[in-house]
Parts: C-alpha cells; sequence; structure tokens
C-alpha cells in the first residue's frame, strides 16, 4: 500500500476530497457578483416592488 500505516480510512477519504476540491477549478474573484454580494446590493434585486 502507498498510503501512510499511521493513516485512518476517515483521513485518507478527507485527503481524497481535499485533493478533489482543491483540483476544481474556482470562479473569477473580484468581480460584480463580490462587489454586491459586499454591498449587500443582491438582497433587494430580488423584490424590485420595494425599491422607493
Amino acid at each position: 500500500m502507498t498510503d501512510k500505516p499511521e493513516e485512518t480510512p476517515i483521513q485518507r477519504a478527507l485527503r481524497i476530497k481535499q485533493a478533489a476540491q482543491a483540483a476544481k477549478p474556482t470562479p473569477p474573484r473580484g468581480g460584480k457578483f463580490q462587489r454586491e454580494q459586499a454591498a449587500g446590493v443582491t438582497a433587494g434585486k430580488s423584490k424590485p416592488w420595494m425599491k422607493k
């Protein structure tokens, strides 16, 4: 076996899961979406009738 002998099956599964998540492409950072999330703008977009 190539795994470390002191590694439990749960630790092995977690390591594999983290490696798979790290390999996924991430969305671009610092775009319009992030600015709107930081400003809290998107909460009002779903209720246009609440605007003055």
